[in-house]
């Protein structure tokens, strides 16, 4: 049987932080209710991309589907049915994007488009080794690899996941990132 392995990232860095990514977690995994659910142990990190006395705390989550589409879990070559497959990851992110502001309708970024804290931070940063590109996403998250806070949760849960990209594993990145910070 073939699976579909779903990476997000929980963060927030204000109101009770626990207890905003317990509520997201729960309510994803209700979203999700046939599917393995994996969490990482929680990390906290400076924001990144903006200036805040505030830390945030993140967790990876990985949810796994075992009644894959047709085609579509494995298909290391990209020779599968791209337009089912964007339309599948469409909809898992509208799912989170509900989830998201049914716990905290505040915007992630200013007037100017910084962004700014926030209760709750819902990321899509993978599926399998997908790659999607269009306006509204983008697979894997273009910037996975610059945020630590993605890629400790990610290395913890998955460490041989590769980036369909590039090739190396999120632990290989986690590395790369460690030793230039």
């Amino acid at each position: 049987m073939t699976t579909i392995d779903i990476h997000l990232n929980i963060g927030s860095n204000s109101g009770h932080r626990e207890a905003l990514i317990e509520r997201a977690v729960a309510a994803v995994s209700s979203a999700f209710p046939d599917a393995e659910i994996k969490c990482s142990d929680i990390v906290e990190t400076a924001p990144w991309g903006f200036e805040s006395p505030n830390p945030f705390l993140n967790i990876g989550m990985m949810i796994r589907l075992k009644e894959a589409i047709p085609d579509m879990a494995n298909d290391s070559d990209h020779t599968g049915d791209t337009h089912v497959r964007e339309t599948f990851a469409l909809d898992v992110l509208k799912i989170l994007q509900g989830i998201q502001t049914g716990i905290d309708p505040s915007p992630h970024r200013d007037s100017k488009g910084q962004y700014i804290d926030r209760a709750i931070d819902i990321d899509l940063i993978a599926i399998n080794d997908w790659i999607i590109d269009n306006p509204q996403l983008t697979l894997p998250h273009p910037r996975m690899h610059m945020r630590d806070f993605v890629l400790i949760p990610l290395a913890n849960l998955s460490p041989t996941w590769e980036h369909p990209l590039t090739g190396k594993t999120a632990s290989q990145y986690l590395s790369d990132i460690l030793n230039y910070l």
